[in-house]
This record gives structure tokens, C-alpha cells and sequence, in this order.
């Protein structure tokens, strides 16, 4: 008789865990349906009322041949084409030979910013494309930024 008492309360919990799950998920559901009402409205998602845009001016730079071993500096600039300050919140290169600058300091809407790059060529001899990744509150969001060039055996 306890056995079957504990049974029953076990199988009970299960049940009323499952539908609390249950109704988490239509909640969920719930929101996306919203969310897409919402954009069907023409209304801003809230999750990018706080964006601006950006135009990029350069966002390919060939630095030619060098040889190995040089450093190759280079600032891609691009503007503030949005109502909001445009926020860059990293930049990450695709290899540990190119170091991005990011600016610290929001750029105003209309300025121009600058992403400084500098690349060190020590043991890169041979054709280089590296990409620059930036993450921002632009929407939609920076395209990579590409560094590219060729890189000589340095004279002995």
C-alpha cells in the first residue's frame, strides 16, 4: 500500500513538471508570435530601437608587397550615418599578426571613426587576407574589413 501511495505521488509530480514545461514553451511561441506582429506593423523590434547605420569608406585595403618582417599600419574610416551614437564594442582580427584599434568613445551621428589595423609580416611570407570583425550597435552590421597584400622573403 505505501508503494503504490509513493508510486502515485512520483507519477503525479512528473505530470504537473511536464505541463509547467509545456507551458513555458507556449510562452515562448507566444513571443515570436508578438515579435512578428510587430514587425508586420512596421514597428521597430526592441532590440534594435537603440541602433544607428554606417556607411563604410574603406573597407578593403591592399598594402601591396613588402617584405617580411615590416609592419604595415592602415586606418579604415567610416561614418555615422544614423540618428543614434554609433557604438563600436570590439574588433577582432582573423589572426594574431593583425591587432585592431577600435575607438573608445562613441562617434557622433554625421563624424567620421577610424578602426586602426596594424599587421607584422614576421613569418607571414606569401599572399595575406586577413579580416577585420567589428561589432557595433549598427544595424545592419559592419561588413569584415579586409587587409591584403604579399609578404617577401626578407634579403639575408
Amino acid at each position: 500500500m505505501m508503494m503504490k501511495k509513493t508510486l502515485s505521488l512520483f507519477t503525479l509530480t512528473i505530470l504537473l513538471l511536464s505541463c509547467k514545461d509545456r507551458k513555458n514553451q507556449h510562452s515562448i511561441s507566444g513571443d515570436v508570435q508578438s515579435n512578428n506582429v510587430s514587425q508586420v506593423k512596421n514597428e521597430v523590434p526592441p532590440q534594435i530601437k537603440d541602433t544607428t547605420t554606417v556607411e563604410l569608406i574603406d573597407s578593403v585595403y591592399n598594402f601591396g608587397t613588402i617584405k617580411e618582417g615590416q609592419k604595415v599600419e592602415y586606418s579604415f574610416r567610416f561614418k555615422n550615418t544614423g540618428n543614434n551614437p554609433l557604438v563600436i564594442t570590439n574588433a577582432v582580427a582573423s589572426c594574431g599578426c593583425t591587432v585592431p584599434e577600435k575607438p573608445e568613445q562613441p562617434i557622433k551621428t554625421g563624424e567620421i571613426g577610424y578602426i586602426k589595423v596594424v599587421f607584422n609580416s614576421k613569418g607571414k611570407v606569401g599572399e595575406n587576407h586577413k579580416n577585420i570583425t567589428v561589432s557595433s550597435n549598427a544595424y545592419p552590421p559592419f561588413k569584415d574589413l579586409q587587409l591584403t597584400g604579399t609578404v617577401t622573403k626578407a634579403e639575408e
